[in-house]
């Protein structure tokens, strides 16, 4: 899904919770980072070059020395690409993926457990992880996170949720 803004992704995870009787919610910045690496410790969960034959990014730029390639403008189909190896899809590219976190400028007082920072934002942005169909390769790194106002929706915005399991 695309064209939401963070408030709207809140707003269908509350839905979502009240008709499933489940916890759903936005995965926080550390949890979509170790997603996305899928147990890597590289750029792209599967080396540190990138080509449009793995992600559907702005092709018409190269990271790392890796070649140029096509620019779709569009989003594609979730399956258009290898998954991680966790089985998740698209973690680098296609849509940009809000998380719980808000901004920070820098990680002075961030949490160490892996669990979403929510308070002391900066002016209230909001984080995005994983890079777009519009974005240059750099950004699409796996730890590459971007900021945007929590209200703003586009063609290259959209959301992973995480569902909490109970422990036995």
């Amino acid at each position: 899904m695309v064209c939401v803004s963070w408030n709207d992704v809140q707003a269908y995870i509350g839905w979502l919770n009240q008709i499933s009787g489940q916890t759903y919610r936005l995965l926080s910045k550390a949890e979509r980072e170790y997603a996305t690496r899928g147990g890597s410790q590289t750029a792209f969960w599967w080396g540190d070059s990138i080509s449009t034959a793995q992600a559907n990014y702005r092709g018409t730029s190269s990271y790392n020395g890796s070649p140029k390639g096509e620019w779709r403008q569009a989003t594609v189909p979730v399956n258009s690409f290898s998954p991680n190896p966790f089985g998740l899809y698209n973690v680098h590219g296609n849509v940009s993926e809000w998380v719980a976190d808000c901004w920070h400028d820098n990680y002075a007082g961030a949490p160490t457990d892996g669990s979403a920072w929510t308070t002391g934002c900066s002016d209230n942005f909001r984080v995005r992880g994983g890079g777009n169909w519009y974005t240059n390769p750099v950004v699409m790194r796996s730890a590459s996170f971007a900021r945007d106002g929590h209200d703003v929706s586009n063609g290259m915005s959209g959301f992973r949720l995480a569902k909490t399991l109970l422990s036995p």
